[in-house]
């Protein structure tokens, strides 16, 4: 199994859920972290606790992903000893809305496209180079069970996560040879913030989506995050779909066995 200790890990969208778990699971197994998100406080916070916990190294920047000047920027301004990144998390993504396509706003459409699509692109297109360059690293990009199913009204969102699952399998194929690992890992339902963002704070609407069943935590991504960069040397996770006991598909879901 890899030993993490001293790896420097970046991880993008880590002020809550996903990331925020999988950032503590890098800095437990003593690796260092470079954090980014739009919360500055949050990161802040994050940062101060994981320092102080875990006794690591914490860089911290906040960045929207959408903008890739700054992406560039906060890639360009680390310092040498933090360029040499050997875990890239794309972890930032979002839903916006649950409408008909005919239905649709425009605002919300592009909201997802440049975070889910453009924004992993950006932060790979400033990260992947300098793995290229040191011929070590391992990218994993978080995609969804949206990416692999359609489900009415997800038009949009899961068109942008089967883009990830595309992008994904094209960098696989670009990296070969050149000792850079590439993992998807696309989750079912985990409750986050992902619904409360996706209906705009209405939280009475985002908690009906894990209503009589037991989703998956943020944790769970986190575990299986750790066990697809600390897999053998000669072995690479390519994808991994996780999904709660409850859930069959994107659409078929048991909510009256578990609660």
């Amino acid at each position: 199994m890899k030993d993490l200790k001293g790896a420097v890990v970046l991880i993008t969208g880590a002020t809550s859920g996903i990331g925020r778990s999988t950032a503590i699971r890098f800095a437990r197994a003593g690796a260092n972290l470079i954090i980014t998100g739009r919360r500055e406080e949050l990161l802040g916070e994050l940062s101060s606790e994981l320092k102080k916990e875990y006794g690591i190294n914490v860089c911290s920047y906040r960045v929207d992903v959408r903008d890739f000047e700054a992406v560039r920027n906060a890639v360009d301004s680390l310092p040498p000893e933090w360029k040499g990144i050997d875990i890239l998390i794309n972890n930032a993504g979002l839903a916006r809305g649950l409408s008909k396509l005919h239905e649709g706003s425009l605002d919300d459409w592009n909201e997802m496209i440049d975070t889910n699509v453009k924004g992993l692109l950006h932060v790979s297109r400033c990260v992947i180079p300098l793995m290229v360059e040191r011929k070590q690293g391992h990218v994993i990009n978080i995609g969804s069970i949206a990416g692999h199913e359609v489900y009415p009204n997800g038009n949009v969102y899961c068109g942008t996560k089967y883009a990830v699952d595309a992008i994904t399998q094209g960098m696989r194929m670009d990296l070969n040879g050149m000792n850079v690992k590439v993992t998807t890992i696309d989750p079912g339902l985990v409750e986050t913030e992902f619904a409360i963002v996706r209906f705009r704070g209405d939280s009475v609407r985002a908690k009906s989506v894990y209503s009589g069943m037991t989703p998956l935590t943020p944790d769970d991504v986190a575990d299986a995050v750790m066990y697809a960069v600390t897999c053998p040397e000669n072995m690479v996770v390519a994808q991994m779909v996780l999904l709660p006991v409850a859930q069959a598909s994107a659409m078929v879901v048991d909510r009256k066995s578990q609660s």
